[in-house]
């Protein structure tokens, strides 16, 4: 095994570890994810419940407006627990951010209506989600970081495949839930305590997430975080860019793909749980597909993986929800929902893989962390409401297609500039 060099001072590398002993970083990360997008999911319900009105539009916007709110602190959250990764670890800053999730989906899911408290109940759900954007910010830089530093150079590609492919696993989950959940509750039901149980099903399930990342090694040790080389290297400004377009045009059609259970619902006017089936859908071919596309990065490189499927993206995104538009059935919602599902796998994974490569180890998960969350706050926290507002603007609703067909175009510019990191094509195999 080689060893790390950061500029001045050779680093000695630490033991690779089998893909099953990450599995804790997959598992504490689905429950993260999960609990955060369920929000999204439940938009509907969950603004007739805090944001009530005589117009259901209305509500709807302002529970995606508080969906975005909690993007606002994941720039801060990035930086401040990626940073204490970089100085004192991975595995505690993993456990950190993972706490900090789980008391903010448990404060969501108890918070009284706005029938109950009047305007104290947004303001506290609006409290919640700006802890739960702060937590989950922090959360993918160290264990994006972790990912990368446990796996041998040759299977980079499939060990972070893992943060991809547990996030959408748990939009398959959360997509369970709530099909579950809207198939046998009425829509009354559903809307006046449904919701939360979804919720509290993330909650339950916080304590066996720390104590299974309670058992994690270390993979960033006192060496590497003390060393006079690593407070210097820095991420150059060309990475920083390039990374902040290529992860913001994969949140965008990330973003997109997650309102497809609220667009069925609201645009295609389909009932909540053949619109979850979309969610179902989702999840289960992202998974899939990431697991591939790790596996293809590592054997072709990552950019040829990632340029093709964001130029077909780019050019199926419209055609896609036309096909859904003039047959709204739940059928065509899940054919389309499938296709684009798996071009975005294609899409983000080595966007991530080679950003992370790309980045010096030593501030690696601060950086990582702050590029990713900057990308997810000015484009992720903002899509599903803009695309809702742009739908009611125009009248149409390709509204979405076109957004996303647009992401997909700045995207691919960012991807064809960005260097190709994959051992299998520039032939270094030195740990990073």
């Amino acid at each position: 095994m080689s060893a790390i060099t950061l500029g001045e001072e050779p680093l000695a590398a630490p033991a690779y570890l089998p893909l099953r002993k990450v599995a804790a970083v997959g598992v504490g990360n689905a429950l993260a994810f999960y609990d955060f997008l369920t929000f999204s999911f439940f938009a509907i319900q969950i603004g007739r419940t805090f944001f009530p009105g005589g117009d259901a539009s209305h509500s709807l916007l302002y529970s995606l407006a508080t969906f975005g709110v909690g993007f606002a602190t994941r720039p801060i959250g990035g930086l401040v627990i990626g940073v204490f990764a970089d100085r004192a670890g991975r595995k505690p800053a993993m456990i950190i951010s993972f706490t900090l999730m789980g008391l903010g989906i448990l404060g969501v899911a108890l918070t009284p209506s706005y029938a109950q408290i009047g305007i104290a109940a947004p303001v506290l759900l609006v409290s919640f989600r700006l802890l739960q954007g702060f937590a989950l910010g922090g959360e993918v830089g160290p264990s994006t970081a972790f990912l990368v530093e446990a796996a041998p150079p040759e299977r980079r590609g499939l060990y972070l495949a893992l943060q991809y492919a547990t996030q959408d696993f748990a939009v398959m989950v959360a997509g369970v839930v709530g099909f579950t959940l809207s198939a046998m509750l009425t829509p009354s039901d559903l809307e006046g305590w449904g919701w939360r149980l979804a919720f509290l099903i993330g909650a339950a399930i916080v304590p066996f997430g720390l104590m299974m990342r309670r058992t994690l090694p270390e993979t960033h040790t006192a060496k590497a975080a003390t060393s006079p080389a690593t407070p210097h290297r820095r991420a150059s400004v060309k990475i920083i860019i390039l990374g902040l377009g290529m992860l913001g045009a994969g949140t965008i059609a990330n973003y997109v793909l997650d309102y497809m259970t609220t667009y069925a619902q609201d645009s295609l006017r389909l009932a909540a749980n053949l619109a979850f089936g979309a969610t179902i859908v989702l999840g289960l071919v992202s998974v899939i597909c990431d697991v591939i596309c790790g596996l293809l990065t590592d054997r072709v490189g990552r950019k040829p993986v990632m340029l093709i499927a964001v130029a077909a993206t780019a050019v199926l995104a419209v055609p896609a929800f036309l096909l859904m538009v003039n047959f709204p059935n739940a059928w065509t919602v899940y054919a389309a929902t499938a296709v684009l599902s798996a071009l975005l796998a294609f899409m983000t994974g080595p966007s991530l893989i080679s950003l992370t490569e790309a980045l010096p180890r030593g501030v690696r998960s601060g950086a990582l962390g702050t590029i990713y969350a900057v990308a997810i706050a000015g484009f992720g926290g903002s899509t599903q409401f803009i695309i809702k507002t742009l739908t009611d603007a125009t009248h149409s609703p390709l509204a979405p297609a076109w957004y996303m067909a647009g992401a997909a175009v700045i995207g691919a510019v960012a991807m064809a500039f960005m260097p190709e990191t994959a051992p299998v094509k520039t032939g270094v195999t030195a740990d990073v």
